[in-house]
């Protein structure tokens, strides 16, 4: 009973610290606007971990739908998606994943990269966070290279692609700079992946 109203409280955090991240942005959000959102104490929050902490695990709640530096392959929704016999199938459920976790994370990613310029607590969890997407669209090229999409000896040419296509600085420059809408963006990523898979075949073949 302890344990389940102690998980709620954090969840009720971590939500808080998502919402107001992403509204007002690092700076002005405060240990005392989080605890006040969740509905807790001030200090049930310090508990909860460092505001830098808290970014980061708002961020990973908000993308994969739950806390942990366990790889998105292993969340239940991916894995479901990668094991799909049909490979173009799995292709747009894989894209549709990632456009709608960037849009949920749009405000997040931005705070994130606020905090990393002050704060080098926040600055190395990002550097970890980017860390770990990386190996996750490392693995997404080892299921494309595995699938017959692109030759072995550009599966690390391919990762680097795959990390500027899918990641959130790209979100970021076409949704909220640039104006594009989610689905006119969602339409620009499956165009881009379908081109560098025609060049890895292409290569492969060559």
């Amino acid at each position: 009973m302890r344990q389940a109203e102690a998980a709620r409280t954090r969840a009720a955090i971590v939500d808080a610290a998502a919402s107001l991240f992403s509204r007002d942005g690092y700076p002005a959000t405060t240990m005392t606007s989080i605890a006040r959102e969740a509905g807790v104490s001030v200090q049930s929050v310090r508990l909860a971990g460092t505001k830098a902490a808290l970014l980061v695990a708002a961020f990973e709640r908000t993308f994969a739908g739950d806390e942990g530096r366990h790889s998105l392959s292993e969340r239940p929704a991916m894995a479901e998606i990668m094991a799909r016999s049909d490979s173009a199938d799995a292709l747009r459920g894989w894209l549709d994943y990632v456009a709608e976790a960037n849009r949920r994370t749009a405000g997040l990613t931005q705070a994130m990269a606020v905090a990393a310029e002050t704060d080098p607590v926040a600055r190395a969890a990002v550097a970890d966070l980017d860390a770990r997407r990386r190996a996750d669209i490392g693995l997404a090229a080892r299921w494309a290279e595995e699938r017959g999409m692109l030759p072995a000896d550009a599966v690390e040419e391919a990762t680097d692609e795959l990390n500027h296509l899918v990641g959130p600085e790209t979100y970021d420059f076409f949704v909220r700079r640039s104006g594009w809408g989610d689905v006119r963006y969602r339409a620009w990523m499956e165009r881009a992946l379908m081109s560098l898979i025609e060049r890895w075949r292409t290569a492969s073949i060559i």
